[in-house]
C-alpha cells in the first residue's frame, strides 16, 4: 500500500478525502496494518475523550497497529454511518458505529478529521463518543488535544446565572 495517492486537487478533493476515509475504515475492518498507515501522515495523531484507550495515538503506524490489535481481541468492525467534507478547508466529519462483537459492545461517535493540504493523507483525528459524561469529570475534553492553542473557548462565552429551576442550582 505505500505510495497511496489522493485526489486532493480539483476537480474533486472531496471525493479523495471521502475515498481516503473509506480506506482506512476498509483496512480496520480487514485488520490490514499496511493500508490504514498509507492513510495517514507519518506524525498524525488520534484523539480520543479521557480514560479511552490510554490517551491520544500519535504516529500513523501506531494507529493502525492498535486498530488491528482491537479487531484480534474484540472481534471490533466499524461502520461510517454520515460523512461530510469540507475540501476547502482540508477536513470532514462523520459518525461512525463499533461494533466489539467478542464483548457484545456498539459504540457509537463522531469523528472530525484533518488532512494534510500538500500530501492530502489524514493528519489528524479527534473522535467524539455517544456516552454518557462522566460524573467525577467535570470538563469532558480530548485527552491531550490543546483547546487553548487552537483559539477554542476555555469557559462559556454566555454569561448564564443559575435559577430556581435550573437543574442542579
Amino acid at each position: 500500500m505505500e505510495g497511496l495517492q489522493v485526489n486532493t486537487t480539483p476537480p474533486n478533493p472531496a471525493a479523495g478525502y471521502e475515498a481516503l476515509i473509506r480506506t482506512y475504515f476498509d483496512g480496520c475492518n480487514e485488520a490490514n496494518v499496511e493500508k490504514m498507515a498509507a492513510c495517514f501522515t507519518q506524525d498524525a495523531v488520534h484523539y480520543f475523550p479521557p480514560s479511552m484507550y490510554g490517551g491520544a495515538w500519535i504516529g500513523g503506524r501506531l494507529i493502525a497497529e492498535r486498530w488491528a490489535q482491537f479487531v484480534a481481541t474484540k472481534g471490533s468492525a466499524w461502520t461510517i454511518d454520515r460523512l461530510v467534507v469540507a475540501p476547502d478547508s482540508h477536513q470532514a466529519v462523520i459518525e461512525w458505529t463499533h461494533y466489539k462483537t467478542l464483548e457484545g459492545a456498539i459504540l457509537r461517535g463522531d469523528e472530525w478529521y484533518i488532512f494534510d493540504e500538500e500530501t492530502g493523507l489524514i493528519k489528524e483525528i479527534r473522535a467524539y463518543y455517544a456516552a454518557a459524561q462522566h460524573s467525577d469529570v467535570a470538563v469532558s475534553e480530548l485527552e491531550g488535544f490543546d483547546y487553548a492553542g487552537r483559539g477554542y473557548h476555555l469557559s462559556c462565552p454566555i454569561p448564564r446565572q443559575p435559577t430556581s429551576s435550573t437543574p442542579g442550582a
